[in-house]
């Protein structure tokens, strides 16, 4: 099928340009301007289908390049299948995921990442990648962490958080960092100092205070800071690159920025609840209501001007990528799992199909630039992670996965509106955006146009990555 997107603004991270874009299958074959009919007379008359993009942006489709399908954590699994936490992305403008396949203490790490293969084959609505959880760094996983980059898993994630569970010590991280040093790989940090952390929720507890805030109390951002410091002084040491998750704290975001700074391989990262939510107003609502935005790291509070300075360290770089950490739970029993225990609550928000809408949002308030926007969701993604230029770009030979923006649309998020994910709630209720998604295609497939859903499962293709663009 050929495609004719005509008369929109086609955005990327240089700029923006007036121009119409050309689809033949599953690719791009020419990005033209408006009326050029080098490629023959009678352009327009000769295709398929023809999207009229006229006032809206034109940009590629979003990649988020964090999130957990089908993910069991404690106690429970997250809510949303591949099937139907694609298929909301794709509502939201999103056409890539990353997710992760999750390697446990004493398990195998090529027998998760089958697992994760069978849980996604055939289920998505758009194309998905993997990264590799390390749960337990011996000489096995070691071994294994050479033998998935050769197979496109071109980035292991480790925890500092979540003892007993997930937590690696620091001989573990340089075993695991010196690897990814010799073999090209990026080591992704959840930075937070869970022995630390443990330490203070047995105290809450002890003190009878169980409430959903106390969550974020006892995760203050030293726990990020220090645990953020200490993977940036193990990546200098070793030379692995480091890119640090779901970035929380100003200060931890600080130590990124000295790192930067200096010239070392560091990379962050941060998700629309940081740059919006906040201890103040969310965690602490009446009664049990601030669990639905239980995750970790932990909301932060507004009155300290974490959320301020997020926005500032996007415009500066020294954030470089906004994903979702998407790790959806229900408020009934999924959440209410931690009713007398804010420790047991599920920790993790919806956000997959709010994404590109929210940040887009930032454009609206002044906070950074259309081509930001497109920088942050897209572009930079794609090749932090091996995936640019088939993804992250309009341009010719590129993917089909292009988005139409209309800037003047209007976006009211809420449980029973633009919701698609498998929550019973929304994380985002009440929210209005400046911006409305009117059209997404995948690989050349239009999966929503006026408001309605074309896709199938099943289109969605596994992505074998290279390694990073960044590294140096």
């Amino acid at each position: 099928m050929t495609i004719l997107i005509k008369n929109g603004s086609v955005v990327s991270p240089v700029g923006i340009i007036n121009a119409d874009v050309l689809i033949d299958g599953e690719r791009i074959v020419a990005v033209l301007a408006p009326g050029d009919n080098s490629l023959g007379a009678g352009l327009v008359g000769s295709v398929d289908h023809v999207i009229d993009a006229a006032g809206k942006y034109v940009i590629p489709g979003g990649v988020d390049c964090h999130t957990h399908m089908e993910m069991p954590f404690g106690g429970t699994a997250v809510s949303d299948t591949f099937e139907t936490g694609t298929r909301a992305a794709a509502w939201g403008g999103t056409t890539t995921i990353i997710d992760f396949s999750v390697q446990t203490y004493g398990s195998r790490v090529q027998d998760s990442l089958q697992t994760w293969f069978e849980k996604a084959a055939g289920n998505c609505h758009i194309d998905y990648g993997f990264h590799q959880i390390i749960g337990g760094v011996d000489d096995d996983s070691l071994k294994a962490m050479d033998e998935l980059v050769e197979e496109g898993i071109t980035s292991f994630k480790l925890f500092m958080a979540y003892p007993g569970v997930f937590l690696s010590d620091d001989g573990q991280i340089v075993r695991a960092m010196q690897t990814a040093a010799n073999n090209g790989a990026m080591i992704m940090m959840h930075a937070e100092n869970g022995t630390a952390i443990d330490v203070l929720v047995s105290q809450a507890l002890a003190a009878g205070k169980t409430d959903p805030k106390y969550h974020s109390l006892t995760r203050p951002w030293q726990t990020e800071s220090e645990a953020t410091n200490r993977a940036v002084m193990l990546a200098h040491m070793t030379g692995a690159p480091l890119y640090v998750v779901h970035m929380s704290a100003k200060q931890a975001v600080e130590v990124v920025q000295r790192a930067r700074d200096g010239g070392q391989n560091v990379f962050g990262e941060t998700c629309p609840q940081y740059l919006y939510l906040s201890l103040e107003d969310q965690l602490m609502q009446p009664g049990f209501e601030g669990a639905k935005w239980v995750c970790s790291t932990p909301l932060r509070s507004k009155a300290e001007g974490h959320q301020d300075e997020l926005w500032r360290y996007l415009r500066t770089n020294d954030l470089s990528v906004v994903s979702t950490d998407h790790c959806p739970f229900c408020f009934k029993e999924q959440k209410e799992l931690g009713v007398d225990n804010f420790s047991k609550i599920p920790n993790g928000i919806g956000s997959v199909e709010h994404r590109m809408d929210l940040i887009y949002q930032g454009v609206v308030d002044g906070q950074i630039s259309v081509e930001r926007w497109v920088e942050l969701c897209s572009t930079t993604p794609a090749r932090m992670f091996g995936l640019y230029p088939r993804k992250g770009v309009i341009a010719p030979g590129s993917d089909a996965d292009i988005v139409i923006y209309d800037p003047v649309g209007r976006t009211e998020i809420g449980f029973h509106k633009t919701h698609h994910m498998n929550m019973d709630h929304s994380a985002w209720e009440g929210f209005v955006i400046d911006g409305h998604v009117d059209a997404v295609l995948s690989r050349g497939k239009v999966v929503v146009e006026d408001n309605e859903y074309k896709g199938v499962k099943g289109h969605g293709q596994y992505l074998k990555r290279g390694l990073s663009q960044y590294l140096i």
